[in-house]
């Protein structure tokens, strides 16, 4: 017989994925809404050159951007600008700061890249971190802002030099503190704090990345259409991007930059997403069977909490069960940890929903 966990014990939203993450009701709505002058009409007509600048401008807003600094629009998702980077912005070597997945697919990027010379790699065991630091002939450092693999997160400081701060956002972007004048290029995606859907990148560019950029395509080395960085600086600046783009994509994030800007802006998340993280840690340290998965407070992420269960319980039965009550999505990352749950806690989810969620494990355990 399947167990109903009461209805005064489960959270309003029980969405707790870490990407594709929580899209709030409204924002469908709003999509509806807009009925035939967006979805399926020209990305090159008025329209959505309007809602691309859209984005831009509410990216800028958001972060408070320095003088000089744009915001840059493109395909293919966080993954994609990984090779982005590769392509367009190391002249020849890199330094990797790696303390999970995506900072390790980030340097594994560069690795395979003939033309480049070998990066150094700096590398943490999952649950910890490791800070870039000052080297002699590096042109990026390639920083991980949050990893969405083990609910880590590291500072964002600038290492003194002429060498570009590169900074991969994708998890962290719009829920982390942030003074984007300690980074050259900080790139995120729209499937995480901005409630929207994958397959685009977004990039912050100080006008030192924007020079590199300009200065690698015009070196000769051979960049592939669709990594050309120039071409997507030259195409953002009209309200384009260079190929087609997911229209309800920008359409959501745009919805979401909205409701952000008027809701405090990135302070106003920040706490939102700190009163999630306070919660969620919080109970895991006064339990009996779980605790935090990452050992130092000032390290565990305020938009993807890491839970480690004790070995007896059984993680797979606990989320089937949250599965058949609507809570969902709070699978570990594959690999990390033992017996873990993973728990997105980005600024549209309510900390209310997350204490609600910890109601609920304590109430499926038990009976389990």
């Amino acid at each position: 017989m399947a167990l109903r966990i009461p209805d005064d014990l489960l959270p309003a939203d029980g969405r707790f994925g870490s990407g594709p993450s929580k899209v709030p009701a409204g924002r469908l709505e709003a999509l509806a809404a807009s009925g035939r002058t967006l979805m399926g009409t020209s990305h090159r007509q008025p329209p959505m050159k309007e809602l691309v600048q859209r984005v831009r401008q509410g990216s800028a807003d958001l972060f408070g951007l320095p003088d000089g600094y744009e915001v840059v629009l493109g395909n293919g998702g966080s993954v994609a600008f990984f090779d982005v980077v590769t392509h367009a912005l190391v002249r020849e070597r890199s330094q990797h700061a790696v303390f999970g997945e995506f900072g390790a697919k980030f340097a594994t990027a560069v690795q395979q890249a003939p033309w480049l010379e070998e990066p150094t790699v700096l590398r943490a065991e999952p649950g910890s971190r490791v800070l870039p630091r000052a080297e002699d002939g590096v042109d990026v450092y390639a920083v991980t802002h949050n990893e969405t693999s083990t609910g880590v997160m590291a500072p964002v400081e600038r290492i003194p030099g002429e060498a570009l701060m590169v900074v991969d956002a994708t998890s962290a972007a719009g829920g982390l503190p942030l003074d984007a004048g300690q980074s050259d290029v900080y790139f995120f995606a729209p499937q995480k704090s901005f409630a929207s859907d994958g397959g685009l990148w977004i990039t912050l560019m100080s006008p030192a990345a924007i020079a590199r950029a300009e200065e690698i395509a015009a070196s000769g080395r051979h960049i592939p259409a669709f990594f050309a960085l120039t071409e997507a600086i030259k195409q953002s600046r009209l309200g384009q991007t260079v190929n087609t783009p997911a229209v309800a994509t920008l359409f959501l994030m745009a919805e979401q930059l909205d409701w952000m800007n008027d809701h405090g802006g990135l302070t106003g998340m920040v706490k939102r997403t700190a009163a999630s993280a306070e919660a969620l840690y919080g109970w895991a340290e006064r339990s009996s069977y779980a605790r935090p998965f990452v050992p130092d407070p000032a390290h565990r992420s305020l938009v993807v909490g890491t839970v480690e269960l004790d070995p007896a319980i059984d993680r797979v039965a606990v989320m089937e069960v949250l599965r058949e009550n609507g809570i969902v999505d709070v699978d570990a990352y594959r690999g990390i940890g033992t017996n873990q749950l993973r728990v997105a806690m980005y600024p549209a989810v309510e900390s209310a929903d997350v204490e609600a969620l910890t109601r609920c494990l304590d109430w499926v355990v038990e009976r389990l």
